[in-house]
């Protein structure tokens, strides 16, 4: 478990990891924290033989912190699973028999779930919602998980790898100063011929991304260009579909010629209609429709934000800035 700064959440994800049977030891790797990180990993250890504590002494140049220190948790042991998991991650009852029993169910080299969702303001409740419903029509399950399909994704939350797979693709330094490592590393794995099992997260592993707004900006901003196509196209095409223009200009136009108004509101409600599915078949409560506006508004300006930071070759993350490649230099790889 890579670890920075992280008070708030450390004790709770520990906590739950240790409530799993099948977890021989639990290393967390403490990523140069200024706050009390240090001090609960300390008072924890006192009760839990089976938690080791180890520092990075900083961050190699070329490297994501992150990465860093997921690459030297992963060089502290020798057992034949390993589970890398982030810090604002709890892990329910019977997670990990879960993710054992599938990978041996579907002779999976990689394991991971896309974690349940816990919001309380209301712009995560607006944000995380639609984000999830895009990832999801992006990187659906059955294809990801289809042998014959170059797609692959995970999530950071819970990322269960077979230790020889692991190997195999040279671990977290295969993908050092990728910002996106979760998803990165799930393409080699897939791609050096291991299966791969993606899955909804649900009873399994839940996690609070963030718990402020600043924060929940800055991770997406990192985040959101790369998983919907690191190209300004792909991002045209994103705005393009899930931004109601059409409505809102008829709604606008409507203030002239109110008839154009009443079109505009019943595509509006069709709209709605589509995202309170997508809100039920990704296992969101169908109240979160009242965020809709908000969510799409903030989507399409994070989505614009994260874009601007690849253009410029930099997005921060952590009190870190790191160099990242730009739409440009990607968008030969689309």
């Amino acid at each position: 478990m890579p670890a920075r700064d992280e008070e708030d959440v450390i004790a709770r994800c520990v906590e739950s990891l240790a409530l799993q049977p099948e977890i021989g030891e639990i290393i967390v790797v403490d990523d140069g924290s200024t706050d009390a990180t240090a001090a609960i990993l300390k008072r924890l250890q006192e009760a839990m033989p089976r938690l080791r504590v180890v520092q990075t002494g900083g961050v190699p140049a070329g490297w994501v912190g992150k990465n860093n220190a997921a690459a030297l948790g992963g060089r502290e042991t020798h057992l034949p699973w390993l589970l890398f998991t982030d810090a604002d991650s709890q892990h329910l009852p019977g997670s990990s028999a879960e993710g054992l029993r599938l990978a041996s169910e579907h002779q999976a080299g990689l394991v991971s779930f896309s974690p349940e969702q816990e919001m309380r303001s209301w712009p995560e409740k607006a944000l995380i919602p639609f984000i999830y419903t895009r990832l999801a029509a992006r990187y659906p399950y059955e294809v990801v998980n289809d042998p014959q399909s170059p797609s692959a994704a995970a999530s950071g939350a819970y990322f269960l790898v077979r230790r020889d797979a692991y190997d195999a693709v040279g671990g977290h330094a295969s993908v050092a100063g990728e910002v996106l490592e979760d998803v990165a590393l799930a393409e080699r794995v897939k791609q050096a011929g291991f299966r791969l099992w993606f899955a909804s997260g649900a009873g399994v592993v839940r996690v609070r991304m963030y718990r402020t707004f600043q924060a929940m900006w800055e991770g997406w901003k990192k985040n959101l260009f790369p998983l919907m196509g690191s190209s300004a196209r792909a991002v045209r095409h994103e705005l393009a579909s899930v931004v109601p223009w059409v409505p809102c200009l008829l709604l606008l136009a409507g203030l002239r010629w109110p008839i154009l108004a009443a079109l505009g509101l019943v595509l509006l409600v069709g709209r709605l209609a589509a995202y309170a599915a997508l809100l039920r078949r990704n296992g969101f409560p169908l109240s979160f429709l009242l965020y809709y506006v908000p969510g799409v508004s903030l989507y399409a300006a994070v989505l614009l934000a994260s874009r601007r930071s690849y253009g410029r070759g930099r997005v921060k993350w952590k009190g870190r800035e790191y160099s990242v490649a730009g739409p440009a230099a990607e968008s030969a790889k689309h």
